[in-house]
């Protein structure tokens, strides 16, 4: 038990030292922002000289206080300590020159960053407060919104806030360059890389090509029946979840059975069982 809590805090502390750069020696110099509290944040920052971290924490206060009771008492601690952490980094780099001065790279790196150490911490059940926290809060009532999307909608409005107080475009365009790339990247982290492929096959031919199927990729095929419209026909269609390295091969079977064969190839983002994860 021990052993994995602090497991997960050195993920934590991990994943907001990855966030603490993506903001202070990419985004902030720039004026550049991915939204949330620390987008908030940016705005006090320049209008007022206050330090970014110490922004984010009084903001995040009332909302870890407001989650408390909906989402628990391990991710609120969790996230007490994401949002510490990584505030006090933010205003620990911040005193060092930024990484680059090209906005364009800025708003790639910045993004990267961002998107990796959300992921991590996220993947340690916690956040940093802010809008992941927030968007945990409304994934208690629908679980089959993603996280990423949800951070982008209200991370997109506060970018816009920025704009209409900096009264730079650019600041958006920019800043749209690190969300979008943010959400890509927390998809990765969260959901995986180990996107696999479905393989639908229309042929005359499908005993033949299910027993090749089994027989050299070593892939189990399921017949579905279908109907063709068009010429209104009973029809079975071969369904075959595949890893990416078998469509080639698979394709190759089922050509050389039936050069006529209808295939329709797409991803699958997981698939469970055996032959999978």
């Amino acid at each position: 038990m021990v052993k994995n809590y602090l497991k997960n805090l050195s993920f934590i502390i991990l994943g907001c030292i990855i966030m603490a750069i993506g903001t202070s020696m990419f985004l902030l110099p720039n004026k550049f922002s991915t939204g949330g509290v620390t987008g908030i944040a940016t705005i006090v920052y320049y209008l007022f000289k206050i330090p970014l971290g110490t922004v984010n924490i009084i903001i995040n206060i009332p909302i870890l206080i407001f989650t408390f009771y909906r989402l628990g008492k391990t991710v609120v601690i969790n996230s007490i300590i994401g949002s510490l952490v990584y505030s006090l980094f933010i205003d620990i780099l911040d005193k060092f020159p930024a990484f680059t001065n090209d906005v364009f790279l800025a708003s790639i790196y910045g993004g990267v960053f961002l998107g990796i150490g959300t992921g991590i911490v996220l993947n340690a059940n916690a956040t940093t407060g802010g809008t992941e926290l927030v968007s945990n809060l409304i994934k208690t009532y629908n679980l089959n919104i993603k996280t990423s999307s949800l951070i982008m909608i209200i991370d997109s409005s506060i970018v816009l806030l920025n704009v209409l107080v900096f009264k730079e475009i650019e600041i958006g365009l920019y800043s749209a360059i690190a969300i979008i790339l943010m959400g890509k990247v927390i998809d990765i982290i969260v959901e995986g890389t180990n996107f696999s492929k479905l393989i639908f096959i229309i042929s005359e031919k499908n005993d033949k090509i299910s027993i090749e199927i089994g027989e050299y990729i070593k892939r189990g095929t399921t017949g579905i029946y279908g109907k063709g419209m068009f010429e209104n026909k009973d029809r079975l269609v071969l369904m075959c979840a595949a890893g990416r390295g078998d469509v080639l091969k698979i394709k190759h079977i089922v050509q050389e059975n039936d050069k006529e064969a209808f295939i329709i190839i797409t991803n699958a983002r997981e698939v469970l069982g055996k032959g999978f994860k």
